[in-house]
């Protein structure tokens, strides 16, 4: 999304947020209560003997990170809002720059707490009376900085029966999990709707439970999977994905024990049937990358010797 803005003299002010992200669904709920009264709303009303109108809109999935830019003066002041219940890294850059100071110079990176609002740039032309103008960009990853390599923490099983889940895809996984952020992951198949339940304890950074469907088409779902993230004590982060529509059953902050429900297993997103993707993440300081881990028993489910043995080398 780019924004125009003109400030004093001939500074032209242009703000480039990214890419576009992807859009969702969300239920809407109509009805009338006893007195009369029309309600809308996004939860299903408990009230019976009711007639209750349901509607699906389309709604954007939450930012990570919003980018204010006001005027003051002469000058624009950058603020970052963490929208995130746990640390956020932002890199601030120009994109675009003519006859511009910034203070602090950039590029700059901050990493930002829970929920944090933070001034973190104040911009303003250089040469008086010369025409000036500038581009902001900027990216955000969710954790502050670690140098964690690999988890030895014993990692409950995310499911109470082991024996009914079977491993789809493992570490290093052919299909999909051949990037930085799904090489150490494993795909546990299970039924619709099964409980997914916490695999080490921690707070709930992210949420996101508005999508509907899955496919194989890369370009339109793989951001549709709704998925719970969780910040480890060590820095790590849980990643719960794959889950089912409106399933969710924790919000960002609360703080969730080992072996507790999160939600239900799905298949919305890049998804070929319902299955739990389930990895540990950690945040390099410039990309978000998973890293090795096992579960308490050694294995993810009825696992065959070969599936076992990439794991274990892993």
């Amino acid at each position: 999304m780019t924004t125009n803005r003109s400030i004093a003299a001939a500074l032209l002010f242009t703000l480039l947020l990214g890419g576009t992200a992807a859009v969702s669904a969300k239920r809407i709920y109509q009805y009338r209560d006893a007195n009369g009264m029309l309600h809308f709303t996004d939860r299903k009303p408990d009230e019976a003997g009711i007639e209750v109108k349901e509607t699906k809109v389309d709604v954007d999935p939450q930012k990570l990170v919003e980018m204010l830019v006001n005027e003051a003066g002469m000058e624009h002041v950058v603020t970052l809002i963490n929208r995130s219940a746990g640390p956020t890294t932002v890199s601030l850059s120009f994109s675009d720059q003519n006859n511009i100071v910034a203070t602090p110079p950039l590029p700059l990176d901050v990493v930002l707490g829970a929920f944090e609002n933070r001034e973190v740039a104040r911009i303003a032309g250089d040469q008086p009376g010369q025409p000036a103008g500038f581009s902001l960009a900027y990216r955000a990853l969710p954790g502050a900085p670690s140098r964690l390599e690999r988890s030895d923490f014993p990692y409950r099983f995310p499911f109470a029966n082991p024996d009914e889940t079977v491993l789809g895809q493992g570490f290093n996984g052919s299909f999909s999990h051949n990037d930085a952020q799904s090489l150490y992951a494993v795909d546990l198949g299970v039924a619709e709707g099964t409980p997914v339940r916490a695999a080490r304890g921690g707070v709930v950074m992210i949420v996101e439970q508005d999508f509907e469907g899955s496919g194989l088409d890369r370009d339109k779902y793989a951001d549709r999977a709704n998925s719970v993230r969780i910040l480890h004590d060590d820095g790590s982060m849980g990643v719960y994905a794959h889950l089912e529509f409106e399933s969710v059953m924790v919000a960002a902050g609360n703080r969730v024990n080992a072996g507790q429900v999160l939600g239900r297993a799905g298949s919305t997103g890049f998804s070929t049937g319902p299955h739990l993707h389930f990895a540990i993440q950690v945040n390099t300081g410039t990309d978000l990358v998973s890293i090795p881990f096992a579960f308490q028993d050694g294995k993810p489910g009825p696992l065959d010797s070969a599936i076992r043995a990439e794991m274990e080398t892993n």
